[in-house]
């Protein structure tokens, strides 16, 4: 969202674009990095709402920029980052599942019998056990300091 009303410049106005999640380019982080395999969403999709307040600030103005997209749409949200992303719940389960030493695939079939919608993947468990493990070696190098 855009909002230039707070710095006191007149005559603009708060917005907020929404594009699809494919809309843009890959841009590599190392420029002389050569990556064959990206995998990216990135496909450059043209679709793109904008929303502006309206004067009498009773609700919001929707108008559609472009309607198409490039690309076909999803059928399920399987494998979708969004859908599949930890609660903070999940995340305490993780961590103390990790601290008794259980397996990924345990860990990621107590999820799913927590929640039988979720469409957690083990990729994710194994990101969130990462970064839990990296948490802790960092408190642990404080500590030692």
């Amino acid at each position: 969202m855009r909002s230039d009303t707070n710095i006191g410049i007149r005559g603009r106005t708060s917005f907020v674009l929404i594009d699809c999640e494919m809309s843009g380019q890959y841009r590599s982080r190392k420029k002389d990095f050569v990556r064959r395999d990206t995998k990216s969403k990135k496909c450059g999709c043209p679709f793109k709402l904008r929303g502006k307040p309206v004067v009498e600030r009773q609700g919001w103005m929707v108008k559609l920029m472009c309607e198409s997209h490039n690309h076909e749409l999803a059928k399920s949200l399987v494998r979708h980052s969004y859908v599949g992303r930890l609660t903070k719940d999940e995340k305490i389960i993780i961590a103390d599942m990790t601290k008794s030493m259980v397996k990924l695939r345990n860990i990621l079939l107590t999820l799913k019998e927590h929640n039988v919608n979720s469409c957690t993947t083990i990729k994710q468990i194994y990101n969130a056990r990462s970064a839990y493990c990296s948490s802790i070696r960092e408190v642990v190098l404080k500590c030692n300091i």
